[in-house]
């Protein structure tokens, strides 16, 4: 039998002893409160980037290939198929890429006249992640013979032009001359990011390429998605390297540098409140055990007396830091783990979307961040503990035994 444990798991087990027993409340509870704001910070925090980047990346992609234009206008100048698509293949680190292409337009509707850019995409085209920004309909069905007239809009244009679902609708397009054509909202999406629901319509490509009477093999420019986002600077400098020299690569932390920038910005935020949780933890968690010690003085000067020497006292006191220690975190793992999951099935606390993005507050289920927290909570915790237990060395016993 370990001595040591034996005797700590004796410490405050009597109920009689009510200071030692609220001291011992004290410490469990900031230990699992510590812990369960930070499990939530983590979630929280990584569910507004997953969140953030799924909205960004349904309509932005990781790269985008385009040509190289001093004039910076929405349409670009067009560049051929062929010559990208050989240059991009072969990059392991590459998911999916597609083309896409770009057309200025001004919806007419009886009462409002809208502008906007109409964005076009093939069967090529992943609209996984658009799927998840439909609030109705559906996404554009493709033909093989002829050009789809269904187009995606976005909830905000759809307001503003009292368009529903299934409506026809008109869109003039300013060229020489000007072409007019009808289209059927097909779906309605909301990303909440005011960048894409204010400008962008989808449709099929192939009536821009009429439009613009390119040919089969002729796009705006083409977006690629890479299997790991952590390596965009590695992968783009290899993109880049392969490009003919009339293109340009574009970044999306560089297109929307103010949300990737807001984003660490929010990053720094939490590691600072979670450094001072911790540190507030860690206090209470010393506090309350050298209060033990204080009050088991005369135990100590027993024990000595007996033979026990410091590091065999040491323990004594460590082993019951532990145990509150661990006790704190079963309970902040509890509060932290249930607060998360009655938020993601439930989205019970709302946002507003237009300084947030979203309507509700996003949890992001991490296991690994949640392993790590515990790990470092309990670490710092146990290295803190070993401070007050040092001044067991100071405590002579004969003046132990007189103490009380």
């Amino acid at each position: 039998m370990n001595i040591s444990r034996y005797i700590s798991s004796k410490i405050g087990a009597s109920g009689g002893d009510s200071f030692t027993s609220s001291v011992t409340k004290i410490a469990i509870i900031s230990i699992a409160v510590g812990l369960a704001i930070m499990i939530v910070s983590f979630s929280i925090l990584q569910g507004f980037r997953n969140e953030i980047q799924r909205k960004i990346f349904s309509f932005g992609a990781h790269l985008q290939i385009s040509k190289y234009d001093t004039n910076n206008s929405f349409e670009g100048k067009p560049i051929g198929t062929n010559s990208v698509v050989k240059n991009l293949k072969g990059i392991p680190e590459i998911q999916h890429y597609q083309p896409y292409a770009f057309k200025t337009a001004i919806i007419k509707t009886d009462e409002e006249v809208y502008g906007v850019v109409l964005k076009g995409v093939d069967k090529s085209y992943d609209f996984k992640p658009m799927q998840q920004n439909l609030v109705a309909g559906k996404i554009i069905s493709f033909s093989d013979t002829a050009a789809s007239n269904d187009i995606m809009i976005s909830s905000q244009i759809a307001s503003k032009l009292r368009i529903k679902l299934g409506d026809k609708v008109s869109f003039f397009f300013i060229q020489n001359p000007p072409r007019a054509r009808r289209f059927r909202v097909k779906g309605i999406f909301k990303t909440g990011l005011e960048e894409f629901d204010q400008v962008y319509v989808l449709s099929d490509m192939q009536h821009i390429r009429d439009l613009n009477k390119w040919s089969d093999t002729v796009v705006t420019g083409y977006e690629i998605m890479l299997k790991d986002f952590n390596k965009i600077d590695t992968v783009a400098s290899t993109v880049f390297n392969r490009m003919n020299y009339d293109l340009q690569l574009e970044k999306v932390t560089d297109q929307y540098a103010q949300l990737f920038d807001w984003m660490k910005l929010l990053n720094q935020n939490v590691i600072i409140f979670l450094i001072l949780i911790i540190f507030v933890a860690t206090f209470n968690m010393v506090s309350s055990v050298f209060i033990m010690i204080l009050e088991r003085t005369n135990m100590i000067g027993l024990l000595k007396a007996v033979g026990a020497t410091d590091p065999q006292i040491r323990q004594v006191f460590f082993h019951k830091g532990l145990q509150l220690t661990i006790k704190g975190l079963i309970y902040g793992n509890v509060i932290g783990l249930g607060f998360c999951a009655f938020q993601y099935f439930t989205k019970i606390i709302p946002l507003d979307p237009e300084n947030y993005y979203m309507d509700t507050v996003p949890i992001a289920w991490n296991p690994g961040i949640v392993i790590i927290l515990n790990i470092v909570t309990l670490g710092l915790t146990m290295l803190a503990i070993l401070i007050p237990t040092y001044m067991i060395a100071k405590i002579k016993p004969v003046a132990a035994i007189k103490f009380d």
